[in-house]
């Protein structure tokens, strides 16, 4: 009987040290989980029949330290949850492993090649269905500018021109021009050129449009109309019209002054901003700690294109291992929550980093040398019963 109770505990002794030697193995691998082995009696009856390993404890809720990467793409939660990916098959699964990147089909997928589940614009944003997040990685098109927002100082002390008839190539005819940049409708850029005139009636200015050098507009001429402070009066807009070629649509622009003063001192400008773009390539996409995945284009234009959802569990300690850095959920665990990172109980997130394994080594190698000593004992047990049964045998 001691002969297999001895045995039983070397056989619980290697299970236990696969569990310290994988644990000791993965003390590199980002988002590791360690596990350790529980013993337990085995009963035959009343009789104690010797000892097995009755189950593995994975230690998922102490998290690993962080790791700084650099890359855009990485990713790490702080606090509880997982990332949510689907693989071929159809099986959702879970890990904490954040390096993502987009596959030659445009689809952002983890480092096992799993596609990333998420709330994608078109799903109705963080509010809508999860699904597989896809990531415009072609051309997106030009959008032409309808707005332009100015705002500056025009100097209450210019003079009036002495030119009094105006004329944009006689600087004479004219106190200050601004140029602001107008896309048309298939991303061709062009020059708008703002000239602005101190009328002869009290504080007032006029301002002449031109577009790519050419002669101004003939109408419309803003007048801006400012009161005894300076302040700009109502009607700050201005539209306009400009056909900028066969093939192209009219460029209907609105021209928005609130804000600009006249003022004594010299003339600034603090706001000449246009909305529109050309058309812009794909060159990359990124992260952002909100968990949004934003695309990026060679126009200097970047768009969300989804953002990650992050799944917690009723009992995280209960789910399914698939790898050693996986797992899938089970009844024990209970069915996923999810969120957006940062809301609800779902830990935010770190971009530029990743979580690393939480195996503590010091740990490890105490209980590697403990079960040494337990393995000894045993094998001891079994000489001592060979020894015991040899000297009976010959006894006889």
């Amino acid at each position: 009987m001691s002969f297999n109770i001895a045995l039983s505990g070397i056989q619980a002794i290697n299970e236990q040290l696969e569990a310290v030697s994988n644990n000791i193995a993965n003390a590199g691998t980002y988002g590791f989980k360690s596990s350790r082995a529980n013993f337990a009696s085995v009963m035959a009856g009343d009789q104690m029949n010797g000892v097995e390993v009755a189950s593995l404890t994975q230690n998922i809720a102490q998290n690993g330290g962080l790791v700084n990467t650099g890359r855009s793409m990485d990713a790490m939660i702080q606090g509880r949850g997982f990332f949510t990916s689907r693989d071929d098959q159809g099986v959702v699964q879970y890990t904490r492993v954040g390096i993502f990147s987009a596959n030659k089909d445009g689809f952002l997928v983890d480092a096992a090649g799993r596609r990333v589940q998420g709330y994608g614009a078109a799903l109705g944003g963080t509010a809508g269905v999860m699904g597989d997040i896809k990531i415009p990685t072609g051309q997106i098109p030009a959008v032409a500018t309808t707005k332009i927002a100015y705002v500056g100082n025009l100097s209450s002390d210019w003079k009036v021109p002495t030119v009094t008839t105006f004329d944009h190539t006689n600087d004479k005819s004219y106190n200050l021009v601004k140029q602001s940049v107008v896309y048309d409708s298939l991303g061709t850029q062009h020059t708008m050129s703002q000239y602005f005139v101190k009328s002869a009636t009290t504080n007032t200015v006029e301002v002449h449009y031109a577009f790519d050098g050419g002669a101004p507009l003939a109408t419309p001429i803003k007048t801006l109309t400012f009161d005894s402070k300076g302040a700009l009066a109502a009607g700050t807009n201005q539209t306009l019209t400009y056909n900028p070629g066969a093939g192209k649509d009219l460029v209907n622009l609105t021209i928005d002054y609130d804000g600009t003063s006249f003022v004594a001192g010299e003339s600034t400008n603090t706001t000449n901003r246009s909305n529109g773009y050309a058309s812009g390539s794909f060159v990359g996409v990124q992260l952002a700690n909100d968990g949004s995945v934003i695309a990026k284009y060679s126009n200097e234009q970047q768009q969300i294109v989804g953002t990650l959802a992050i799944a917690t569990f009723p009992d995280e300690g209960s789910l399914s291992q698939t790898s050693d850095t996986s797992w899938v959920a089970n009844n024990s665990s209970g069915a996923p929550l999810y969120s957006a990172p940062g809301v609800g109980l779902a830990g935010g997130l770190s971009t530029g980093t990743l979580e690393g394994s939480n195996v503590d080594i010091t740990s490890e190698l105490v209980g590697l040398m403990t079960s040494q000593r337990n393995y000894q004992a045993n094998s001891k047990v079994i000489t001592a019963e060979n020894q015991m049964m040899q000297a009976l045998m010959q006894a006889l």
